[in-house]
């Protein structure tokens, strides 16, 4: 199919009283399964040290828990959409939880360090798979007026892990150990495979004859422009993300690592809320306001790291530039590139997400942990001149019809 438009339209409902509704029970479902897929990503740079400790690894290495999930999802993506593009999509998500809850119970109950890491990878590879049909299923779910808000629905499972997820899990793992946690999740991924198979419709492949190449979606308007976006973007945040534990230890704030994740988390749900309020008018300011206030919170943290009153308002207006930024971010590149230009974007944010953990562990061995805010000002400055020079195409001053 041209676009996910084009394509979408053709199965969307008629013009009922019904399908003027959002259909809550399967949008939520998916996005649990979006924060299943966040949690079981980002988790380990909650309980960092005591990861490293247990499997007798250094916090670097440990780190690239995150890494290698990030660089099985970004490697996987383009040949995972080629290959199942033909397969039923609920059988592909089902399949995908099922990965999910594998990894997780392998990782609860592993001492092998090479083990742990090869069960990131396989659910790094099943991310590629949720990822690349969370905004396709909201799309096709949602009535053309409705489309945005149903984004930011499902998407609503990233910050909520952000929020809730991963500063419980933090505390969990202080508590009682990093173990029980992962041992949660699998619990609550069981659940969610049973609400799959009750409430999220199916939908078929795309045939053979009607497939094109996914990285044709490059020569249209604005698709490339966005993608470096999320590159930049992306890379900012998981240098610093992965190990923020190191960084609040550094400034005599590492008792309160689940307090700081929490506070982040709660502005990333607000933020997700004023994205699905907005962002079907204001996309392009909504992006250029997310790379604003993500400098703003690095040059708080790098002027003043050991004030927790700084610290605390930088994770405010980081969560407030960060959560919204995936529905953003997807919103413009399948109103650009369809469901190719998101197989793409899948590609593009977990390779440099792998890129962040790589980079990040580089840096606090050769640098220290305050070089991370100076290098997201690096990174994510440029952004905010790119986005507003980009109103043609990629980020439009003025929304299509």
């Amino acid at each position: 199919m041209a676009t996910s438009q084009t394509g979408l339209s053709a199965s969307s409902p008629p013009d009922t009283e019904e399908s003027r509704k959002l259909p809550l029970s399967p949008l939520l479902a998916l996005a649990t399964a979006a924060f299943v897929m966040v949690l079981t990503e980002a988790l380990p740079a909650g309980v960092l040290p005591e990861m490293a400790s247990d499997l007798s690894v250094s916090e670097s290495a440990m780190g690239q828990a995150l890494t290698i999930y990030a660089i099985a999802t970004g490697v996987s993506a383009i040949p995972l959409a080629a290959a199942t593009a033909g397969w039923r999509r609920k059988q592909l998500v089902l399949v995908a939880v099922v990965a999910f809850i594998l990894a997780n119970t392998v990782t609860a109950i592993s001492s092998n360090y090479i083990l742990t890491m090869g069960f990131r990878l396989v659910a790094g590879v099943a991310a590629a798979a949720v990822w690349g049909e969370l905004v396709v299923y909201a799309r096709r779910l949602a009535p053309p007026h409705l489309v945005g808000r149903a984004i930011a629905i499902t998407m609503i499972g990233i910050p909520l892990a952000l929020s809730l997820g991963i500063p419980a899990g933090t505390f969990l793992g202080k508590v009682f150990g990093w173990r029980l946690t992962f041992g949660l999740i699998t619990a609550v991924t069981v659940l969610l495979l049973l609400w799959i198979i009750a409430s999220v419709p199916d939908h078929p492949g795309q045939k053979a004859g009607h497939r094109e190449p996914i990285l044709q979606a490059l020569r249209l308007p604005g698709v490339s422009i966005i993608l470096v976006v999320v590159a930049a973007y992306v890379l900012a945040h998981n240098t610093f993300y992965t190990y923020i534990a190191s960084f609040l230890d550094e400034n005599k704030m590492g008792d309160n690592r689940d307090v700081v994740l929490l506070v982040f988390g709660l502005a990333s749900m607000l933020s997700i809320w004023i994205t699905g309020t907005l962002i079907d008018r204001y996309l392009r300011e909504l992006t250029i306001a997310s790379c604003v206030l993500f400098s703003v919170a690095a040059v708080f943290l790098a002027l003043t790291p050991g004030s927790p009153v700084a610290v605390y308002g930088a994770m405010v207006l980081w969560g407030l530039g960060w959560g919204g930024l995936a529905t953003l971010l997807q919103t413009a590149v399948t109103n650009t590139g369809g469901s190719r230009g998101q197989a793409l974007l899948v590609t593009v944010w977990n390779s440099f997400m792998a890129g962040g953990g790589v980079a990040g562990g580089i840096l606090l061995s050769a640098a220290g942990p305050t070089s991370f805010p100076w290098t997201v000002l690096v990174l994510v400055i440029p952004l905010i001149a790119l986005v507003f020079a980009a109103r043609t195409h990629a980020f439009p001053a003025k929304r299509a019809a």
